[in-house]
């Protein structure tokens, strides 16, 4: 969910006119979403109501992302329509919370004059007190990274209206150090966040009738808890086996794993739940040993394979999907080659894929020069795009005839006559809406598809 108020399609269920207005906007990951989740219970917690009308708004926060400059362009640009908004209403409080807000405190505070608050991702607890100490004039920073906050205690509004999906965070932080990434740096080391306060979340989602969990960490792989004893009490596979059995009929799926921690442990998990959906998001990011150490990804071409291969042999129905970036530091033809020779042997079934940004301040921005030319890596980029293009293609041809179980999340964009939702593989299906509705399960045969997309046709028993 990007450049959206992700509150702003339920605001009637906070909306309070007699308290202040919060306004929040949320760009980047799946973690973003769910910290504004976190966002939004504090400030509800402390006072204020919600609104989707940033005209209407006496605070407006704007959960930013660092991972790619394009990224941060977007939300200078974002500033400079809230700079606008404050001419009209000059009592308005505007707040940079987030990942930008840490890495940038110092440049958004000289550059932006409008910014009143620069608030990092494990300060949010204290948004209310920083809110008050802005609006007494005073330019507010807390971005303070803790090696404890995770927010547990914390019960996030969830802001899918219809129960459809909801995210869990289950961790925070990052230990992995990849040499192009800021994640570290503007999130802090790793911490597990206690099993027993995500089983509640759980429960309680389930009990509200969502019908799909999604857990989510930097490394959900790298999940473990340590007991009074010192020793690790609980590890991802022991928590998405107790996941799974709080409800079998609600969907479970993971994100993101990283191929270094990925274990059998968890695909056999996998494998003896039938509702913990067979789709695991790999990123692989090189197809080259040599670009993948130069990336400090702690591992090589065979280990990737190795986790293919234990995946198909462990889950020969699991969809994988990746991320891919093109023209990294030093990278060569034959580079490029090994990558593309690696995706079409993986057979991914889609693929974020980006041209290599540097990021100031990481290990690749201090120590390797950036010295693919930008024509090579645009030219790198659309080769790795049209092949994944076929891949998908194909992946999708497969289904074609078969019948899966779609869980209907929303209208299609093309026709209000038509629902669309996924498999449990995680691929979208589009399909004539008759008498079904949001939420509902439905058996869908497939009968054709475009590279992104199944479409079906429900089964008439």
């Amino acid at each position: 969910m990007e450049g959206s108020s992700p509150f702003e399609r339920i605001t009637e269920l906070f909306y309070d006119p007699n308290l202040p207005q919060v306004y929040i906007e949320t760009y980047g990951c799946q973690m973003n979403v769910a910290d504004s989740e976190i966002v939004i219970s504090i400030m509800q917690q402390n006072g204020y109501s919600i609104t989707g009308n940033m005209d209407k708004a006496d605070v407006i926060l704007i959960n930013t992302c660092s991972i790619r400059e394009n990224a941060e362009q977007r939300i200078w640009g974002r500033l400079n329509v809230f700079k606008q908004l404050k001419t009209k209403n000059p009592g308005v409080l505007i707040g940079v919370i987030g990942c930008m807000a840490e890495r940038l405190k110092k440049q958004l505070l000289e550059k932006e004059k409008s910014v009143d608050m620069v608030i990092g991702p494990d300060s949010y607890r204290d948004l209310p007190y920083l809110i008050h100490q802005a609006g007494t004039g005073q330019k507010v920073v807390n971005v303070l990274l803790s090696k404890e906050e995770t927010y547990a205690d914390i019960s996030p509004v969830h802001a899918d209206r219809n129960r459809i999906s909801a995210f869990i965070s289950i961790m925070r932080g990052c230990n992995n150090m990849c040499s192009y990434c800021v994640v570290p740096f503007v999130r802090g080391r790793e911490r597990s966040r206690d099993p027993k306060s995500i089983l509640d979340e759980t429960g309680r989602l389930m009990e509200l009738g969502y019908g799909e969990i999604t857990l989510i960490g930097q490394n959900v792989d790298s999940y473990h808890w340590t007991g009074k004893t010192g020793n690790v009490e609980f590890r991802f596979h022991n928590l998405l086996e107790s996941v799974a059995r709080i409800s079998p009929e609600t969907r479970i799926r993971f994100a993101t794993s990283h191929p270094k921690d990925m274990s059998d442990e968890v695909l056999q998990t996998m494998s003896d739940f039938k509702n913990i959906c067979p789709h695991i998001h790999l990123p692989v990011q090189s197809g080259s040993s040599r670009i993948l150490k130069l990336m400090n990804r702690g591992y090589t071409r065979e280990w990737y394979k190795g986790r293919i291969e234990a995946i198909k042999r462990i889950l020969p129905e699991c969809s994988v999907t990746t991320d891919i970036i093109a023209g990294f530091c030093s990278e060569t033809e034959e580079d490029h080659r090994l990558t593309l020779s690696l995706m079409e042997w993986a057979g991914f079934d889609f693929a974020y894929m980006f041209k290599y940004s540097e990021r100031p301040g990481t290990p690749a921005a201090e120590r390797l020069k950036d010295d693919v030319p930008e024509a090579v890596k645009s030219r790198r980029l659309h080769e790795i795009i049209d092949l994944q293009n076929t891949l998908s293609m194909t992946s999708k041809k497969k289904d074609v005839n078969r019948v899966f179980e779609v869980l209907a999340e929303g209208i299609s964009k093309k026709s209000d006559q038509e629902l669309f939702g996924r498999t449990s593989q995680n691929k979208v299906v589009v399909f004539p809406k008759n008498s079904y509705k949001i939420g509902d399960r439905i058996e869908i045969e497939i009968i054709s598809c475009t590279s992104a997309t199944l479409i079906g046709k429900p089964v008439i028993k």
